[in-house]
């Protein structure tokens, strides 16, 4: 019997980290699993381990000298000099014990989501340790060593033959998957990020479109700094539904990042919880009407793991499982818990509270910005129709 959804998680996925100072941090697994726990909406028959990625998997993105560099590094057999040019040994990037298994691990499970949807055992699947966009072929960057959601889109290719949308609401833009299928015309990117202007990695232009037979199949939505809820959900609502449509994909991978909120420390986003509520609605909907509900989702960025990334996340698996979302306070087992861990107070109730930030003087002009940026790169999406 086809279950509506799984949610791939292992202990040893918490072995991806950096430093106890870095700000990607896993422990905000635990902590959203804690908070879906505490509420009834998570158990262990929902659960699949995550598996380890084998070499000839993650060499589907990876080159194999990259592979090698990853494991000599973790090993402790490679100066910080020699691992910059592949990325590694770098302020954003340091090397850690076990490098190799513990990115191994997060591909695996993404991994393990896609064989548990393409396979008909469930509709959905939810590997929030994967999410890792900023991965190139022979590089790490941006916190991330193995790109988990471009050797899932190439195993999708290989193992199943379908086309892949894409979609990415990481604040960031998803640079290493748009380059990695820049010229393959049967995997569609559509990101939504904060300009890249004034923030890592700043690529996402909507000028990059693709290349060769691929032109056509990258679209970008780079959404100025300070952008609130309002402005966002247009961008991603208008975006989403004319891209699916244009695409019609077989499959579709979203990436999480919860990082486009106004707390995230990394990025300059005012977003609310609002828009964590409503883009895996969109996405869940847009799967079950192109892609007989084949809909796969993993994590990326979020670095206030206390207020933000738990609440965020159990959205997406609340939305997977066609739960209600909660409104009102947090569980207090789950506050009692963590509270004494957490180096700033939690927001106790689903909801942000309102107001959440002063007025923005720009809001107007930067709607307008907005707006303009939508309505160039909505008219790109039509043309590619005709």
């Amino acid at each position: 019997m086809t279950k509506n959804a799984v949610f791939i998680y292992s202990p040893d996925q918490l072995g991806y980290k950096f430093s106890d100072s870095h700000p990607f941090n896993h422990k905000r697994l635990i902590l959203t699993m804690d908070l879906l726990k505490n509420i009834g909406a998570l158990d262990d028959e929902h659960i699949i381990p995550a598996r380890m990625a084998t070499d000839e998997e993650i060499a589907l993105a990876h080159d194999p000298q990259y592979i090698e560099i990853v494991k000599r590094a973790g090993r402790g057999e490679l100066t910080n000099q020699q691992g910059e040019a592949y990325g590694i040994g770098t302020e954003d990037t340091p090397m850690f014990e076990n490098m190799h298994e513990a990115s191994a691990l997060l591909v695996g499970g993404t991994l393990q989501a896609v064989d548990q949807v393409m396979q008909g055992k469930a509709k959905h699947a939810l590997n929030l340790g994967g999410g890792l966009h900023h991965g190139f072929r022979g590089r790490a960057s941006g916190f991330c060593i193995y790109n988990d959601s471009s050797v899932a889109i190439r195993y999708i290719q290989e193992k199943y033959g379908m086309r892949v949308l894409y979609v990415d609401t990481d604040a960031h833009h998803g640079d290493g998957v748009q380059w990695t299928f820049y010229d393959d015309p049967n995997v569609c990117t559509l990101s939504i990020h904060e300009t890249g202007r004034y923030l890592f990695p700043g690529t996402g232009n909507i000028t990059e479109r693709g290349n060769g037979e691929g032109y056509g199949t990258s679209f970008n939505f780079p959404i100025d700094a300070f952008t609130e809820d309002e402005s966002f959900l247009e961008v991603y609502e208008q975006s989403m539904r004319e891209v699916f449509e244009f695409f019609k994909p077989d499959v579709v991978l979203t990436q999480n990042g919860a990082d486009a909120h106004y707390f995230d420390p990394l990025t300059h986003l005012y977003g609310t919880m609002n828009i964590y509520k409503e883009i895996p609605k969109l996405a869940h909907k847009l799967a079950h009407e192109y892609c007989n509900g084949r809909w796969i989702a993993v994590g990326g960025g979020g670095y206030d793991i206390w207020r933000v990334v738990p609440r965020a996340w159990s959205m997406v698996w609340l939305e997977m499982n066609d739960q209600e979302l909660p409104s009102g306070p947090l569980p207090q087992a789950w506050l009692d818990r963590w509270q004494p861990e957490s180096p700033v107070p939690f927001i106790p109730t689903w909801e942000d509270p309102h107001p959440l930030y002063e007025p923005i003087p720009r809001k107007a002009e930067i709607q307008e910005k907005n707006a303009q940026m939508l309505a160039k790169a909505l008219h790109m999406v039509r043309n590619e129709k005709r």
